[in-house]
């Protein structure tokens, strides 16, 4: 049993619930899931105990032992990625612990006291699976996409997406009573995302899970909560029954709301005629309470939500030659000699809609990067096709956008191609609508970023869209209308992304990028490419019991340990790896230096009175800002982090580590 009692929250004046009360079935697996800023992040680490609430509790009952995704991976990890992953068996580490101490005592004293209490120990140990439990992490870790031979690495080589990984692998070993997870798949690729999901359908516990990937919310849940404008209600089903239950009510309470209306101006218009007559005055003074009472009962019925009204629509497609693009013989990567994969062929015609699939690090991105031109290929050739208008849609667009401009300046200064109407319509169509067009870009959300940042891209007419993780930071209602308008669009696609409802809503053709370097075309959508696969002996990447291959070493076939190297140039990654290690130390420094301002304010925030409207929204706006600020400091990080990765492979190889 999970109950909520009386649970209260409210930053800054916003009240994101107020006595909320509910409980929750054991057993099950449940999807919280409401809009963008609804709070369901916060009832999460309410739960979580990670955050208090204003007023009330939560009641956990036999659901002792909880797991959950943490924000930050560990600090301090143990020297290896495996040791790091076997913490996360707290029973066990404890049991460890107690048969170290019995043995301790058994070969100071072996008394038979002392050697029963060793049997004992050890009994219990073996029983709860201690023996196997480096075989059990290594099983999680290969699933999650850790290379075998990599899992005595030291974790913090690792990128920040790896490193979260990990700490999902210490959830998975741990396997808690009720496990509580925030975006779970937002570091996956898809082999290693239905591996996961293989795991999670075999959980045994109460799982709640929130996610903005629809395809995982209608596999996986089997009830849905939905948090809206502060109320909580429980929907059997996954999230599409969920929808379908809803609109239901919807109806029925609309229904119910036109029947209350209608007897309402029934008895209005008697009091209207009658009202005056003395013969009718007593009749009118009852129909008047009737009204009232009418009154009440329909101000009981909440407003239906709206949805987006406005469909994305993408500007038509000039028009190209049939073959759009063609890749001859390309090797791909950032450093000559260590290509990340070779002997890449691909001819895409006019009007595909290609997905890109593959582990993590494989060079999907890459490859995007390179037919857009934005790196340079390491051999071979990209060529484009006859009146070929390339526009590229990166995953850091946001980074591109003028924080103190406007959406609609942001918008207009794309490109000249477009007049002032139309930006506003295509940033109404990225559900920025009335006077959201006159924010500045600095006070979005990473979601609205991510929205403008698409608009700015598509206010440039092209005919081929090249797009890397174009869903990542949406919510569903974006990501459903980004689906609508690329359907529609005319034009050519070939877009990266682990978002499987979104790549089988608009792939024509599916590339597969595999780890030993090979890739190939496939026609239709993944579950095409799984039984054409299956018929021709090709790897199914998407196989959740195939563990895919950590992208940390270079293909096995395309070892390049025998390339010389001058001193010179090893002293020079050394120096660059150094340099980068201390700016990110200083990046470290100055995060933690926001956290502690975004803590003052809100601390400030609980003392100033709710009535002080002003001073809830300078706080606020103060708030917003420094959130800004340190998602873009993070992101500077990550990005470094993978450079020293990449730097550290770069001398592993040459035996320079």
């Amino acid at each position: 049993m999970i109950h909520l009692e009386n649970l209260s929250k409210s930053f800054a004046g916003q009240v994101l619930f107020d006595s909320l009360t509910m409980t929750l079935p054991e057993g099950g697996n449940i999807a919280l899931v409401g809009g963008n800023g609804a709070g369901k992040t916060t009832l999460l680490n309410i739960m979580c105990d990670l955050e208090e609430s204003d007023s009330g509790k939560v009641i956990l009952g036999r659901s002792r032992q909880i797991g959950y995704l943490p924000q930050e991976p560990n600090p301090a990890p143990k020297p290896s990625i495996i040791g790091e992953c076997e913490t996360g068996a707290q029973t066990l580490q404890k049991l460890k612990l107690q048969l170290e101490k019995a043995l301790e005592l058994m070969t100071a004293d072996p008394s038979p006291k002392n050697l029963s209490h060793y049997d004992d120990v050890e009994s219990l140990f073996r029983h709860e699976g201690g023996y196997s439990l480096t075989a059990k992490a290594e099983r999680i870790l290969t699933g999650l996409g850790f290379a075998r031979e990599n899992l005595d690495q030291d974790p913090q080589e690792l990128s920040g997406g790896w490193r979260m990984r990990l700490e999902l692998a210490k959830i998975f070993i741990h396997e808690p009573e009720l496990l509580i997870l925030d975006e779970p798949t937002n570091h996956l690729d898809l082999p290693s995302l239905a591996w996961v999901e293989s795991w999670l359908q075999k959980y045994k516990g109460t799982l709640i899970f929130v996610s903005h990937d629809r395809s995982l919310l209608n596999r996986l849940a089997d009830q849905t909560l939905h948090l809206n404008q502060g109320v909580l209600k429980l929907y059997k089903g996954n999230f599409d029954q969920f929808m379908e239950q809803k609109e239901a009510q919807m109806e029925m309470e609309q229904a119910q709301l036109a029947q209350l209306q209608r007897r309402r101006a029934e008895h209005e218009k008697f009091v209207e005629r009658f009202g005056a007559k003395a013969t009718k005055a007593k009749q009118a003074q009852s129909r008047v309470k009737m009204i009232n009472r009418l009154r009440q009962l329909e101000a009981g019925f909440s407003p239906a939500e709206s949805d987006a009204s406005l469909g994305l629509v993408i500007p038509p497609a000039q028009h190209s030659g049939r073959l759009v693009l063609k890749v001859e013989d390309l090797a791909i990567g950032y450093q000559q000699g260590q290509p990340l994969a070779t002997d890449i062929n691909l001819d895409v015609e006019k009007g595909q809609k290609i997905a890109v699939i593959g582990a993590n690090g494989i060079g999907k991105s890459t490859l995007i990067k390179t037919m857009a031109r934005t790196i340079p290929a390491l051999q071979g050739e990209v060529e484009e096709g006859h009146k070929v208008q390339p526009r590229y849609f990166a995953q850091d667009q946001h980074l591109s956008l003028a924080s103190d401009k406007t959406l609609l300046e942001n918008v207009l200064a794309a490109t000249a191609e477009i007049g002032q109407l139309d930006a506003r319509k295509l940033l109404g169509s990225m559900l920025f609508s009335g006077d959201d067009v006159f924010k500045t870009a600095g006070v979005l959300s990473g979601g609205e970023k991510n929205r403008l940042g698409m608009a700015c891209m598509l206010a440039k007419k092209g005919n081929l869209l090249l797009m890397d993780e174009p869903t990542n930071h949406l919510d569903m209602t974006s990501v459903e209308v980004l689906i609508d308008g690329l359907q529609k669009w005319d034009g050519t696609l070939i877009f990266v992304s682990h978002d499987r409802n979104f790549i089988n809503s608009l792939c024509s053709h599916v590339f597969v990028m595999l780890p030993d370097g090979r890739s190939r075309l496939f026609e239709g959508d993944l579950s095409d490419y799984q039984a054409a696969a299956s018929k021709t002996g090709f790897p199914d990447v998407l196989q959740g019991d195939q563990p895919s291959e950590q992208a940390t070493e270079p293909n096995p076939t395309k070892q390049v340990s025998q390339i010389k190297v001058s001193h010179e140039e090893v002293k020079k990654t050394r120096q660059q790896k150094t340099k980068l290690e201390r700016q990110q130390d200083k990046l470290e420094e100055k995060q933690e230096l926001i956290k502690c301002q975004i803590q003052e304010i809100e601390d400030e925030a609980i003392k100033i009175d709710p009535s002080n409207f002003q001073g809830h929204k300078n706080l606020s706006e103060q708030r917003i800002k420094l959130e800004q600020e340190l998602e873009e400091n993070e992101l500077l990080w990550l990005e470094q982090g993978e450079e020293i990765e990449s730097l550290n492979k770069a001398l592993k190889l040459w035996g320079r580590s």
